[in-house]
């Protein structure tokens, strides 16, 4: 079969169609979707028939498939794969997926289970096409900068909706707590494009207050989620979307009324990001070795 990737924005996203992800990929495929994975930093396949076990012999082609997630419970049976259930509320907050261990994911894949009959959408951004957008004097800044993120994130939940399951979730999600500093410009290792690496998970500039770092943040976030530089994906049957978690951060729109949706998440082990001055990352405090390999 021929591949075929057909753009779906300026600045983000790629329909792909000519390959059967149920099958292992030869090298000269293997390639041409990486290479459109850096081009277009997502990219969305139709009919797509895979199981858990396909989904992560998918992911194998671009590395090591981490375990389901530092804290959050896996799909029974399935250590390597988290359910994205609306059950178990929404993420509906910009983020880069993990971004709070040393070395968070390189890659993520969704995999839709269960469809709403309407909403549900995932917004993906280009943090790429922010970061080439700035202002000189805010790039030279940004430059500079370094972010402590954290798992114990503001959720800025109003305490009439803190229920007892959702407090229970959060115990869940910060169970061990992570803190690692990362920097807020990261230099791409395949392809050396700069991208603004912030998201929800971010919640301090090293050497600011947590106001100052409040507004500095919010800033840089504003040309990240600008609508010119988002992929607003409309979920139907048997697709699978695979994003660079390196480069983009990702929100789930919570319009649906709390239907039934369910995705399967599958995310190939990242290296540790290294920001503009050639610096690595460093951590605080948790260790995610049960979580993630280090790519090289």
């Amino acid at each position: 079969m021929t591949l075929h990737i057909r753009k779906v924005t300026a600045n983000i996203g790629a329909h792909v169609s000519g390959v059967d992800l149920a099958r292992p990929l030869d090298e000269e495929t293997r390639a041409a979707l990486r290479e459109a994975l850096n081009v277009h930093k997502a990219l969305v396949f139709d009919d797509v028939h895979l199981d858990d076990e396909g989904q992560q012999a998918f992911v194998r082609h671009f590395g090591d498939v981490t375990t389901a997630h530092p804290t959050v419970a896996a799909v029974d049976g399935a250590p390597n794969v988290l359910p994205v259930d609306s059950e178990q509320g929404s993420a509906n907050h910009w983020h880069t997926d993990v971004t709070f261990v040393l070395n968070p994911p390189q890659a993520s894949t969704l995999r839709s289970i269960t469809v709403p009959p309407y909403g549900g959408e995932t917004l993906i951004a280009s943090s790429a096409a922010a970061y080439r957008q700035l202002p000189e004097p805010l790039r030279a800044l940004a430059d500079n900068l370094w972010a402590e993120h954290t798992n114990d994130y503001d959720y800025a939940v109003p305490a009439e909706e803190v229920d007892e399951k959702r407090a229970a979730q959060r115990a869940r999600f910060t169970s061990i707590a992570f803190r690692t500093v990362h920097p807020v410009v990261r230099v791409h290792p395949l392809t050396g494009e700069r991208g603004l690496f912030i998201g929800g998970f971010a919640q301090r500039i090293v050497g600011l207050s947590v106001g100052e770092s409040r507004r500095i943040l919010d800033l840089l976030q504003s040309y990240v989620t600008r609508p010119e530089n988002v992929l607003r994906h409309r979920w139907s049957h048997n697709q699978l979307v695979l994003f660079d978690n390196r480069i983009t951060q990702h929100y789930a729109v919570d319009n649906y009324d709390r239907l039934p949706r369910l995705l399967h998440r599958v995310t190939a082990a990242g290296d540790v990001p290294v920001g503009v001055e050639g610096k690595e990352s460093y951590s605080i405090e948790g260790d995610a070795a049960h979580y993630t390999s280090v790519a090289a």
